[in-house]
C-alpha cells in the first residue's frame, strides 16, 4: 500500500514534473487527454471535471495511469478540487456503481487492483462519473467528469505504454 500511495503522490505533483520531463501527448478525446512520458516510464489518461460545487482550493483530475516496469496497469486516481475532512468517506459514482476510496487531503485511490479494474470497467460505459465528500469546515466536495472519450484514452494510454516496459 505504500509503493502505491508513493506512485499517486508522484502523479499528484504531475504538472511539476510534466514540465520537467515534457511528457508526449498520445491525443485528447472529447476532454480527455492522453500523454506518455518514455523517462520514467509510464502512461496516463486524463481529464479534468466538467463541474464542481464551489470555488476549487486546487486543481482537480481524474487519471488512470499504466507504469510498464512496475507493472502497474489501469491505476485509478482522482485528485479533488477541495481536500477532505480525515475520516471522511470519498465516493465515486458511475452509473449505478458506488466505491468507497481510500487516500488522504485532496487524494484519492482504489483500494486495489481489483477495485482498479472494475473503475475502469464502470467508467467505459457511463456517461459520467462522480466524486464526493467533505471538507473539514463541512462544505461539500462533488467533482464532476463526463466520460465521453475516456474509453478511448484510456486504451490510449495502455498503448502508448505497451513497449515501455
Amino acid at each position: 500500500m505504500q509503493r502505491r500511495a508513493s506512485l499517486f503522490l508522484m502523479l499528484a505533483a504531475m504538472p511539476a514534473i510534466a514540465i520537467a520531463a515534457a511528457p508526449t501527448a498520445l491525443g485528447v478525446f472529447d476532454g480527455w487527454g492522453a500523454f506518455r512520458n518514455p523517462g520514467t516510464p509510464r502512461c496516463y489518461a486524463l481529464a479534468a471535471p466538467s463541474a464542481t460545487i464551489g470555488t476549487p482550493q486546487v486543481k482537480a483530475y481524474a487519471s488512470v495511469g499504466y507504469w510498464p516496469k512496475s507493472r502497474i496497469r489501469g491505476q485509478f486516481y482522482v485528485r479533488l478540487s477541495k481536500a477532505r475532512a480525515p475520516g471522511r468517506d470519498l465516493r465515486l459514482t458511475i452509473g449505478g456503481r458506488r466505491f468507497i476510496l481510500t487516500g488522504s487531503g485532496a487524494h484519492g485511490w482504489a483500494s486495489d487492483a481489483r477495485m482498479d479494474a472494475a473503475i475502469v470497467a464502470a467508467m467505459r460505459s457511463a456517461p459520467s462519473m462522480s466524486v464526493s465528500s467533505s471538507t473539514a469546515s463541512g462544505g461539500a466536495i462533488a467533482d464532476t467528469y463526463r466520460l465521453r472519450g475516456a474509453a478511448t484514452a484510456i486504451d490510449a494510454a495502455a498503448l502508448g505504454c505497451a513497449r515501455l516496459g
